[in-house]
């Protein structure tokens, strides 16, 4: 029997080597694409064959040309596109995919649930907390804006994580101000593509992660998580997570706010919890898969192969159950969370609430290994490659 062939974008990305080793293991022939040599996930030997193709950012015409290439070639039956701006760029050609299936929904809904603004704004019409916030359109407004009025610390986060047209798209990061002063300085050096942007209330506490899988308008897969470690060391990707129960209402609201854009797919809706009240307050909406995907897969929430079988019209009839109190570590950036700590400047924001102590995140990359409970995320003796080739990259890095 011919194996289905599923072409997996980014395979740098963490993300698509979960999903690669959860798809290769389930008997799918994975194709990976990288924009450069030596991902980890074209390393891994569930990849059957990578190859190299432009970068989605700064080419994305390019890359939708060679992924649509490629579909054809290899007479794939899904394309996953991992990283946002592959997203951006293989929405608009699905129907030169076929009979590939791209299994999320249309550009327009994509691109309304990358909007943080628009999605806060749904948010709080259903009964989500979030963050307190001003939006600026430019740089003058910055300058010209009552700063004064602003608490600080602040988050600073551009409406959109991926901007631009063409030549001009920039992928934008989220940064933090002490200081009006420090405000200005740092709106003056970001990018025009970093505008509208977000001038957010910092909520100190853990951040939680609601994982979903929505179809045919229902729930076919659900999951949550709590991090323990985040890279950099106040506020980022997380490094080591803890799966947890699900709690019904946050969950409720969730479903609800991805069901107001038409959602079909998986998506991470992301919380912080006020440490002060316990409150949730929304963050943003992820529409496509996670750092910490594989958290999830070793819990038994097998999103990547659930979200297959949804494109291949066999959706799970019931819904899995998953293990709470299971961990994962990302090896490297626990190396990086422990750096940052121990060079931590003394004006830098503070750590999240929550945050193991220095000495416990120390331990907790040394110890892992032994602890019945604690997974790898990326490396696997079964599959060793993937952590040697991070392990060059990292270092060359350095």
């Amino acid at each position: 029997m011919t194996r289905q062939t599923v072409i997996i974008t980014n395979g740098e990305e963490r993300a698509a080597l979960a999903v690669v080793r959860s798809l290769g293991r389930s008997g799918y022939r994975c194709i990976v694409t990288e924009s450069r040599r030596g991902s980890i996930s074209a390393a891994s030997r569930y990849c059957a064959r990578s190859l190299r193709v432009p970068d989605a950012l700064r080419e994305p015409d390019k890359f939708a040309d060679s992924i649509a290439a490629l579909a054809a070639a290899e007479r794939a039956s899904v394309v996953i596109p991992i990283a946002e701006q592959s997203m951006l760029a293989i929405l608009p050609i699905r129907d030169r995919l076929t009979p590939a299936v791209v299994p999320f929904p249309s550009l327009e809904i994509f691109s309304n649930i990358c909007d943080k603004r628009l999605v806060l704004q749904e948010a709080e019409k259903i009964g989500i907390a979030v963050p307190a916030q001003l939006v600026v359109a430019s740089r003058e407004q910055i300058s010209s804006s009552e700063a004064k009025g602003l608490r600080f610390p602040i988050v600073i986060k551009p409406a959109r994580s991926v901007n631009g047209n063409g030549r001009d798209r920039a992928k934008l990061g989220v940064t933090y101000a002490s200081s009006a002063a420090e405000l200005f300085e740092k709106a003056r050096s970001l990018p025009n593509a970093a505008f509208p942007l977000l001038l957010q209330e910092r909520i100190e506490g853990p951040g939680t992660g609601i994982f979903m899988l929505l179809w045919d308008g229902a729930v076919r897969a659900r999951f949550a998580h709590q991090r323990l470690c985040e890279k950099p060391p106040n506020g980022g990707v997380s490094v080591y997570c803890e799966s947890i129960t699900v709690e019904e209402s946050l969950v409720a609201l969730s479903q609800k706010l991805l069901e107001r854009f038409g959602w079909s797919g998986v998506a991470m809706v992301e919380y912080k919890r006020d440490q002060r009240t316990g409150k949730p307050y929304l963050m943003e909406v992820n529409g496509r898969f996670w750092g910490s995907l594989q958290l999830a897969i070793d819990a038994g929430m097998d999103f990547p192969r659930f979200l297959v079988e949804c494109a291949l019209g066999s959706p799970p009839k019931s819904e899995a159950r998953y293990r709470v109190g299971v961990r994962s570590r990302w090896w490297w950036g626990q190396v990086d969370h422990v750096v940052g700590r121990m060079r931590r400047r003394k004006s830098a924001p503070p750590i999240p609430p929550g945050t193991v102590s220095l000495p416990r995140a120390f331990g907790d990359m040394l110890l892992g290994p032994f602890r019945q409970r604690d997974y790898e995320e990326v490396m696997w003796w079964s599959d060793p490659r993937p952590f040697l080739n991070e392990t060059l990259r990292w270092i060359g890095g350095r």
